[in-house]
């Protein structure tokens, strides 16, 4: 569970997990102080994290000789209904076409992914 406070600064949030804490804000355009990724740059991270993870993961388990992966995610909005996650994975070591389809592969399935790609629901608690 993540759990957010705010700070004094306007829209500063501080957020933790039960063993790591980070600050999140809105960009200086939208008020903030730029002093973190904002809400869709942490959407973007979750994603492109995962998906490096997944590809060195399963690397690791195939016994592929990675010497780098590099992920990147764009969240494109610009559609009313539709989040478009834009994203491109990079590895770099001594990789086959065949490894690369099966790297290729890890990512698009990992966790982050599969969740996004679900039907979502959110269950709200009344503001206290």
């Amino acid at each position: 569970m993540i759990t957010t406070r705010s700070q004094p600064e306007p829209f500063r949030t501080h957020y933790s997990s039960a063993s790591h804490s980070a600050l999140a804000d809105a960009p200086k355009e939208k008020g903030g102080g730029a002093a973190g990724l904002g809400p869709h740059e942490l959407l973007e991270a979750a994603l492109a994290t995962c998906m490096n993870m997944a590809v060195r993961m399963e690397a690791q388990r195939l016994r592929i000789s990675l010497e780098a992966v590099a992920t990147s995610v764009q969240l494109d909005r610009t559609q009313v209904d539709v989040a478009d996650f834009n994203y491109q994975v990079e590895v770099s070591g001594n990789i086959t076409s065949e490894h690369r389809r099966l790297l290729e592969y890890a990512a698009e399935n990992c966790p982050v992914r599969k969740t996004l790609s679900r039907t979502l629901a959110f269950r709200v608690q009344p503001v206290r």
